[in-house]
């Protein structure tokens, strides 16, 4: 086929794909003879601007949909923590979701499925780089075209590094070098760089990508990275390099103390604390906040909105009009439309980075919805994430039971019997309808709850179909969503007797005359997450610091305040009270309510695992049994109790410190002498 004519189709599919980014082995990074073999002459690919910009997007277009984080991910992601488990076993080529196989320790050096990226991330740096080389070959290039590209090119090499540390660890550092062809084995053998030395080198990379980037982009252009994506990314990163696992101290140690480069001794992980890297991670954050181009999406209250709980007294803001606090918006529409794509993403100032996407509908909203309207009804959030969801009124279930809060007939008054365990009376706010007969664990739950998570009795609206719509999940033993409703052996029923309903709008339907499913974006990255990052930078300070972030220095020391204003802000979108000043008073206590709102208000967005690891608490939160209701129940009795999901999915679990990291592929490991294999694998 004529090169031109080659050229014109990968022009055509370049710009057909989403502008986003949107891999196989070091084979691909090595190889050499093959390496272009679906790819035009190189030569040809430079001879203008167009071409040159064509093979930089279909580079970028390598990287995985960030939102696949279930099935057949890139990603361990939910899957592989203590908010998600799924009914559908298997392994190897029987198996889907590569997150369960990573949990269940089944995910090795040989064997990935889906979670070995590794080669085509430095096939993209290896595509970067050639970009980068030759910059000065088209004619026809402007000065504005040269710095478009070469702001793109950074950014894409910079993020396939991302996904690197993040996922494997400690990466080969290429520089700006383009691996040749028949060189010998000494040539291409390189250690990898320590966690430090990635670090650095990854963020400045962003940093020079986002003097090139645009402020904003076009509607059309929507998941493009912008100035904003690249400063988010890195206060990401930084927030990760100050954590305890990868910041000194007994997480690092523990973890990371005999793990030194074989080439030089020198430990991957640095074994000393630095506090200042916590200054650095909130300047990172303050940094994005300051840009004042992203806040939180709000929607106005109306008369559907519920009344704020009276008798909060523990914030004495919590009255006031948001974003001084909670009055004024409804909580339940402004968290839920920015997942449910009631929201426009390309315009919601929320979205740092976002990336339209089908998966969110034929893949996660397919396995979240119930089985009698057309969905696979197993995608299961556990007992865990319920309990994690405070009440409406701020208070913990602990504090509120036997109040507001009913599980047991213990908690009930004198004389009360289960019956008594169930709401009398029917509510429709904010459009969202409940039944009466709801067990009254799920009853006077902040607004999140609702928005989040399935529960049995919840009503799934599939408002586009006029022939199946308003169904009311039942879980219960037999029943036509419960375990053995499809069939005895079917898997198609949640183990925890709860599904993930975050990205479910009121009127997605699969099946029925009308049916049709809302389009969505995936938030790669929002600015929730800057807000609660720089909470929790600021409150792990002891002292004053002065950092240099960009070209901006930044004067920091945990202030009471800065904490309050940022964390709340969260909070109050939520509906809920701020932190109390007692809470402010106390480092551990704004940890803990950091860690259970970044559970919450991040659930399922992939932030999970890495938060759990970061904060070097993996072990101690895959330990705790995964706990859900009772799938064999098949009475309001039976099904109503906590029980641990019987199911090989869940009993072959393993907690191991080698699950920090994906193993890199033993290929790799046998042609790179000098390359470390992950701490725990073989």
């Amino acid at each position: 086929m004529k090169t031109s004519v080659i050229i014109k189709r990968i022009i055509q599919v370049a710009l057909a794909l989403p502008l986003l980014f949107m891999a196989t082995s070091c084979k691909d990074y090595l190889n050499i003879d093959n390496y272009f073999d679906d790819e035009f002459n190189i030569d040809s690919a430079f001879t203008n601007t167009r071409y040159m910009e064509a093979y930089m997007w279909g580079a970028a277009a390598m990287f995985p949909d960030e939102s696949n984080t279930i099935r057949s991910n890139y990603t361990p992601g939910p899957m592989a923590t203590d908010e998600a488990i799924n009914g559908l076993t298997g392994t190897g080529t029987t198996n889907i979701y590569y997150g369960m196989d990573f949990v269940t320790g089944n995910i090795t050096p040989d064997f990935y499925g889906g979670l070995n990226q590794w080669g085509k991330y430095y096939k993209i740096i290896r595509k970067a780089n050639t970009i980068l080389k030759n910059l000065d070959l088209p004619r026809d290039m402007t000065y504005a075209d040269r710095n478009r590209i070469e702001g793109y090119t950074r950014f894409i090499r910079a993020y396939a590094y991302y996904n690197l540390i993040i996922d494997f660890g400690p990466p080969i550092l290429l520089g700006d070098d383009i691996v040749s062809t028949n060189e010998t084995i000494e040539y291409y053998d390189r250690p990898r760089a320590t966690y430090d030395e990635a670090m650095e080198y990854i963020c400045s990379e962003f940093e020079k990508a986002a003097v090139q980037l645009p402020l904003d982009v076009s509607l059309l252009d929507f998941g493009k990275p912008t100035k904003g994506a690249a400063f988010a990314l890195i206060a990401r990163l930084r927030l990760i390099h100050a954590s305890p696992l990868f910041n000194g101290g007994a997480a690092a140690n523990s973890y990371y103390g005999s793990w030194v480069r074989k080439t030089d001794g020198v430990h991957y992980v640095s074994q000393q604390y630095n506090e200042r890297r916590w200054a650095v991670a909130a300047a990172a954050a303050k940094r994005v906040m300051d840009m004042g181009r992203y806040k939180l999406y709000t929607v106005p209250a109306d008369e559907r909105t519920p009344v704020l709980p009276a008798g909060v007294t523990s914030d004495p803001n919590f009255y006031g009009v948001y974003p001084n606090g909670a009055k004024g918006i409804d909580a339940f529409r402004s968290y839920s439309d920015v997942f449910t794509g009631e929201a426009v993403a390309s315009i919601n100032p929320e979205y740092i980075w976002g990336r339209n996407t089908a998966y969110l509908n034929t893949n996660l909203n397919q396995g979240a919805l119930p089985p009698t309207l057309g969905g696979w009804g197993r995608f299961s959030v556990t007992q865990k994430v319920v309990d994690a969801y405070l009440m409406d009124d701020g208070r913990t279930r602990e504090e509120a039971r036997g109040d507001t809060y009913f599980e047991s007939v213990a908690d009930l008054p004198a004389g009360g019997t289960f019956a008594d365990l169930f709401t009398t009376q029917s509510r429709n706010f904010s459009g969202y309808p409940m039944n009466a007969g709801i067990f009254k664990m799920y009853a006077n739950r902040e607004m999140r709850f609702y928005a989040s998570v399935g529960f049995n009795g919840a009503v799934w609206q599939a408002l586009s179909s006029t022939t199946l719509n308003n169904h009311t999940a039942k879980y219960f033993y037999q029943e036509s969503d419960g375990r053995g409703g499809v069939s005895a052996s079917s898997p198609n029923y949640p183990l925890t007797g709860y599904v993930i309903k975050k990205w479910n709008h009121a009127f997605d339907a699969l099946t029925g005359t009308g049916a049709r499913m809302m389009p969505k974006a995936y938030p790669i990255i929002r600015y929730a997450e800057m807000l609660l990052s720089y909470a929790e930078a600021m409150n792990n300070l002891t002292g004053s610091h002065t950092v240099q972030v960009g070209d901006q220095s930044y004067t920091l020391g945990r202030d009471e305040n800065e904490i309050k204003t940022s964390f709340n802000m969260v909070r109050y979108r939520a509906g809920l009270p701020g932190l109390s000043s007692a809470q402010l008073s106390s480092k551990a206590e704004v940890q803990k309510q950091i860690e259970r709102e970044r559970m919450v208000e991040f659930l399922w967005e992939n932030r999970r695992f890495y938060d759990v690891r970061r904060w070097g608490m993996y072990e101690e939160t895959e330990r705790e049994p995964i706990r859900g209701m009772n799938p064999d129940g098949a009475t309001r009795e039976s099904f109503y109790r906590r029980v641990s999901p019987g199911t090989s999915s869940f009993l072959t679990r393993q907690v191991d410190k080698k699950l920090i990291w994906v193993p890199i592929p033993r290929a790799e490991m046998r042609r790179l002498p000098s390359l470390d294999q992950n701490p725990g694998y073989n």
